[in-house]
């Protein structure tokens, strides 16, 4: 009895203790604070370690040229010294007023649209090809992949050995019998568009042979099979299964396609050099860029030039992103779903 009174003694105790708001909280929410924070800092402070290094470099070897470019692009400047002879936008003016700038964008815009309308369909086709079992897959894919890897230098030499009126593709013909189509591959305004536009598809077109491989590799086979099962033909299979769901991995190697031919300028510049370009009909911004900046001494002019070619792709690229791109990013981990 006594014992059980001296429980209810020290119950009260410790109930006229306690606030009368009803008890103190938990304190184990309290004590999870100070971890969320220091989680939370630990988090940024791994993101700063991991991607502090390539922001770095990507701020210091993209970003900082892409400004100076645009300051220098204000002034008449030989590349000797600070920059004084401020012109403000007269460098932009005389670029887009200038019909070799003018001639040198159309000639970008062609290679854009001939490079998707060739390259595409050639390049789904052999994809499609190489994707079913066959003898010597294995070589046929490097063969294809082959030229791409080989630097632009020696593909530029050696098919502007090859393509000279001498050389050898104009001696093989005529050897054959076939004078007929013996031919200025370089210098002729009617051919020399083609003939880069031939030697861009050898160049560039294992890549995008491989892309699409990897697209096809990624499509169930249990759909091909079920079309199958259901009576569809080979091309009703490729038009209702494969062209739909090749769709993500087209669109990304159009966008790739699509800038680098807007960028284009080895190839040209050493088939071609800065000025059989021009009258042969090849020349590009880049070329453009080179031969009226660096090449003229006029460095000012060239980095104006540097800037219009900068903005040119960024808005394609953007717009492309907007109204192509949209429907693949929309599924992506990146906040934009929510």
């Amino acid at each position: 009895m006594t014992s059980v009174n001296q429980t209810l003694v020290t119950r009260a105790e410790s109930a006229d203790a306690a606030p009368s708001g009803g008890g103190t909280p938990p304190p184990l929410r309290e004590s999870r604070r100070p971890q969320r924070r220091s989680g939370a800092w630990r988090t940024r402070g791994e993101i700063a370690i991991l991607a502090g290094p390539a922001l770095l470099v990507f701020l210091a070897f993209v970003i900082f040229p892409v400004v100076m470019a645009a300051y220098y692009g204000f002034f008449r400047w030989n590349g000797y010294g600070p920059a004084t002879d401020f012109v403000g936008l007269q460098n932009y003016i005389l670029i887009l007023q200038d019909p070799a700038f003018q001639a040198a964008l159309w000639h970008n815009a062609v290679i854009v649209v001939m490079s998707l309308v060739i390259q595409g369909p050639i390049a789904i086709g052999l994809a499609l090809l190489l994707n079913r079992r066959m003898r010597g897959q294995s070589l046929i894919r490097v063969l294809i992949f082959i030229p791409y890897v080989i630097s632009e230098v020696v593909v530029g030499t050696g098919w502007s050995l090859m393509l000279a009126t001498n050389g050898a593709l104009n001696d093989l013909l005529a050897k054959l019998g076939l004078d007929f189509l013996v031919n200025d591959w370089l210098s002729d305004p009617d051919l020399a568009i083609w003939t880069l536009m031939a030697i861009i598809t050898w160049k560039y077109i294992g890549f995008a042979v491989i892309l699409f491989l990897a697209g096809l590799q990624g499509i169930p086979e249990e759909l091909y099979e079920a079309a199958a099962i259901d009576g569809a033909s080979y091309w009703q299979i490729q038009r209702r299964i494969t062209f739909p769901l090749l769709g993500p991995t087209l669109r990304i190697w159009a966008f790739l396609s699509i800038i680098g031919s807007l960028q284009l300028f080895d190839l040209v510049y050493i088939i071609w050099g800065q000025y059989v370009a021009a009258t042969a009909g090849t020349s590009t911004m880049a070329t453009y860029m080179v031969a009226t900046g660096r090449n003229a001494g006029s460095y000012g002019y060239g980095n104006a030039v540097a800037v219009v070619i900068f903005l040119i792709s960024l808005a394609v690229a953007l717009i492309y992103q907007r109204f192509v791109l949209r429907r693949d990013t929309e599924g992506a981990v990146t906040g934009g779903a929510r």
